[in-house]
């Protein structure tokens, strides 16, 4: 694509959790024109083709079942990128995580279609992907994750149920509920994937009563790995290696506390930013991955404007 002054950059979707930062990211930015339809117009096919025939790219800021029909009425032509995870695991559509491996960045540059990927999934397969790639992990490992999310991850209608009781149980709050109980989350499937697994994880995810902010975990046993690289030096060393160039990804040495609140680690450490911390804790026999990052950010919004540079062809991080 060749470089212009503006752009412009149709939301489908704006008035979703996702939706309404990553307009609130755009609408202030020189470079991009944000397209609107009016509220009468909002499910009128005829005048989102209209508009999204206009758009220099689309963002789908919708449930799953209405980003695969929204995405029908774009043109061949049209350059979508999908916050929902219809399109996750298709592979006619590029995983929008730049720093998942070599060529990712520039795949997603010459994308025409681009899915964000999932937050939990973000979390799991930046610990994981790098692992199994260097030979650390086998592709056959039975892994187990556990994580903790605001609750801001559900969407407005869970969004409501915990800030009801914030204002009617003070006192009462849901401080960290498990679900995904079936073991059947959705973002599996994409941490499967692309981390290359050939066995799904065990993931058990909690949501927290807070807003925003996320930490996803994977315990390993040293004989898990390797045999030759079974330390936490050798996946510190294989993490830095791979992510030592990326702005929005920190691994941090093993066992370094210097960051946490007296051995505690903040979920919401990362919130309104598009960072992604990695830690490495444990000792000689067992170790501790833990990935920290705002699930409204590098987990949605923020890698969606990521991935809308990269098509766009402007400055990774601009408006991040």
């Amino acid at each position: 694509m060749c470089i212009r002054d503006r752009y412009k950059v149709f939301i489908d979707g704006h008035i979703g959790t996702t939706g309404l930062l990553i307009q609130s990211r755009l609408e202030k930015r020189s470079d991009i024109e944000l397209l609107t339809v009016a509220e009468v117009d909002r499910k009128a096919v005829r005048v989102k083709k209209e508009i999204m025939s206009s758009a220099d790219v689309v963002i789908l800021c919708l449930p799953d079942d209405a980003a695969r029909e929204s995405f029908k009425n774009g043109a061949d032509s049209t350059r979508f990128i999908d916050a929902s995870s219809a399109h996750r695991v298709d592979p006619r559509w590029v995983y929008g995580l730049p720093e998942l491996k070599h060529g990712q960045r520039q795949a997603i540059r010459d994308a025409h279609r681009v899915t964000n990927p999932g937050c939990w999934a973000t979390g799991f397969i930046t610990l994981i992907a790098p692992l199994i790639s260097e030979g650390i992990l086998s592709k056959e490992s039975r892994l187990t994750s556990n994580g903790v999310s605001g609750y801001s991850g559900g969407g407005k209608g869970l969004i409501d149920r915990y800030e009801t009781r914030r204002l009617s149980h003070p006192a009462e709050l849901w401080h960290c509920r498990p679900y995904s109980l079936g073991l059947t989350h959705k973002h599996i499937p994409e941490m499967v994937f692309y981390s290359e697994l050939n066995v799904e994880p065990i993931f058990q995810p909690s949501v927290g009563h807070y807003h925003h902010g996320m930490l996803v975990s994977v315990p390993l046993f040293s004989e898990q790995l390797n045999k030759r690289s079974r330390s936490m030096d050798d996946i510190y060393r294989c993490l830095n290696q791979r992510y030592q160039t990326e702005s929005c990804i920190t691994v941090h040495h093993p066992n370094d506390e210097t960051t946490l609140d007296k051995g505690f680690i903040d979920p919401q450490k990362n919130n309104k930013t598009n960072k992604l911390d990695i830690y490495i804790f444990g000792r000689k026999d067992q170790i501790l991955l833990i990935s920290v990052l705002d699930n409204l950010g590098k987990g949605a919004s923020g890698a969606a404007v990521q991935n809308l540079n990269l098509m766009l062809g402007l400055p990774e991080l601009s408006g991040l």
